[in-house]
């Protein structure tokens, strides 16, 4: 008897319906899995075999052909066994055709008949929606996210025996039920508070303008002068995720494997801090599978490189593409992936190699040629790409044993929701979503300069040598500026500050 039924495979973050075609036919015992199975997909049919008979099923000695359509697409991984194992069930009669009916079916099967979590059920829940699916069963431990898609009537399931009982209709069970995105909205992550940092006040600035912006930014400064203890700080005042950007994180979260199970969903915005030992793969994503890697990881979020000299040049290189386009590609022999990869790049570095070149706090040890090479470890592309530089000097005694808090992170975050809701009515009906992702046409028609503005900022480009990307990245942090100000237009002061924030550049 022949069976089809409904499952879903990803390439990348983005899924398509599988029929899984399962052919028993009288002939010498065998079981054949065709359709460009890897090795996970062809060992299903050891798990499904004993999930069936230690759930005390019956398990056909006949001819199994199991075929996953389309063919011509590799399929990939373990959710497969659940669909292979109904396929097998409802050709033998132990399930009927019609109770599975318009079901999909995602899962990894033990050999005891457990059905055990599975990577990517997140973006397979949006596929099925959009491909019309309305039913599906899902291992119980991805049901948390399953809670906040709209459309979908989702059943978590334990075990195979549950499966059979409930569409032989002897076990009531009821869909997954939703959980508005609200309620986790609420929770959100406590990071340090900018109340806590001593002085520093030119740095909580820059900071400050980089969140209501989404800028990119890189703190210089000695060792222990607070540019760690500072990025810390940073997730405490930028915007909340809104639902459509934790949906689009936990897709992220979800293919790579690393999705809480006991949340279900990413409600607050990522701080992603690999090693500067980390390698590219770990960086841009990759591997055989095409996994996404930290870079994908901080979507939405913040990606903090400490000490950016020390990344590979390499590693740092990689950069380039998602800070100008918000995506990384991963090309593999078998594929190639696009992942998104909009983030906020917080760095901080050294000025020279032993940290105290230009400082007041101890005398520099450098060599005019170590200081040259340790800073061309950076390249002017790359630097190009970080809007803002502010350099972040030691804090003194009186300062650090002042008593009484400094402004809590709570009213910076009150300015900085203020100016990206600016932003979002101004490019309402785009892609942008904040000034760091302006195009050129929309600096022109949003970021018109006063003469006296328009002059200093000839005068920098000049006497700078700034490139024309780093002209573009001055406007759109001057226009965050005003943004904070409430200013429509973009005057003086708000291009001065945006200039004193390219200080490599000034001292290049």
């Amino acid at each position: 008897m022949l069976s089809k039924i409904k499952s879903f495979g990803l390439e990348g973050l983005s899924g398509y319906q599988i029929e899984i075609e399962t052919d028993i036919n009288f002939g010498m015992p065998k079981f054949d899995i065709v359709g460009l199975p890897d090795t996970g997909v062809k060992e299903a049919k050891e798990r499904v075999k004993a999930a069936i008979k230690n759930s005390n099923f019956e398990f056909p000695i006949h001819h199994i052909v199991v075929n996953m359509a389309p063919a011509d697409k590799r399929k990939e991984g373990t959710s497969y066994d659940l669909g292979v194992a109904v396929g097998i069930l409802v050709s033998t009669g132990q399930i009927k055709k019609e109770a599975v009916e318009g079901f999909a079916f995602v899962g990894e099967l033990s050999l005891d008949g457990t059905i055990r979590r599975v990577v990517g059920v997140l973006p397979t829940l949006i596929t099925a929606s959009q491909l019309g699916c309305k039913k599906l069963c899902i291992p119980k431990g991805n049901e948390e996210e399953a809670r906040y898609i709209d459309g979908l009537e989702v059943y978590a399931i334990n075990t195979l025996v549950e499966l059979v009982e409930f569409f032989a209709g002897n076990m009531e069970l009821k869909p997954v039920e939703a959980r508005p995105f609200g309620e986790k909205k609420k929770e959100r992550a406590k990071g340090d508070d900018f109340k806590f940092v001593s002085g520093q006040q030119s740095a909580k600035r820059a900071l400050e303008v980089a969140a209501a912006g989404n800028h990119n930014i890189l703190m210089v400064g000695p060792p222990g002068s607070g540019k760690t203890m500072l990025a810390k700080c940073l997730p405490s005042i930028l915007p909340d995720l809104t639902k459509e950007e934790a949906l689009e994180t936990t897709k992220i979260y979800s293919v790579a494997g690393v999705l809480s199970e006991e949340d279900g969903i990413v409600f607050t915005r990522q701080v992603r801090s690999p090693h500067h030992t980390a390698s590219q793969i770990s960086l841009t994503g990759g591997g055989s599978k095409a996994k996404p890697g930290e870079i994908s990881l901080a979507h939405n979020g913040i990606l903090f490189l400490d000490e950016l000299p020390e990344y590979p040049r390499t590693v740092l290189e990689t950069l380039r593409q998602p800070l100008e386009d918000s995506k990384i590609t991963v090309s593999r022999a078998a594929l190639t992936v696009e992942y998104p990869a909009n983030f906020l790049m917080a760095a901080s570095m050294n000025p020279c190699p032993c940290g105290y070149f230009g400082t007041k706090i101890r005398k520099c040890t450098c060599s005019a040629k170590k200081i040259h090479e340790y800073l061309g470890k950076l390249s002017g592309p790359l630097m190009d790409r970080i809007d803002i530089h502010i350099e972040v000097d030691g804090v003194g005694f009186d300062k650090l044993s002042a008593k009484g808090d400094e402004e809590p992170s709570e009213e910076i975050k009150k300015r900085v929701d203020a100016a990206r809701e600016i932003q979002l009515k101004r490019y309402k009906g785009t892609q942008v979503f904040s000034n760091s992702k302006m195009t050129v046409g929309h600096s022109k028609k949003f970021c018109a300069l006063c003469p006296a503005g328009e002059k200093l900022l000839k005068d920098a480009f000049e006497k700078m040598g700034l490139s024309a990307r780093a002209y573009n990245r001055i406007i759109k942090v001057a226009r965050t500026i005003a943004d904070l100000d409430g200013s429509e237009n973009i005057e003086l002061p708000h291009i001065a500050e945006a200039i004193g924030y390219r200080s490599l550049d000034l001292n290049g």
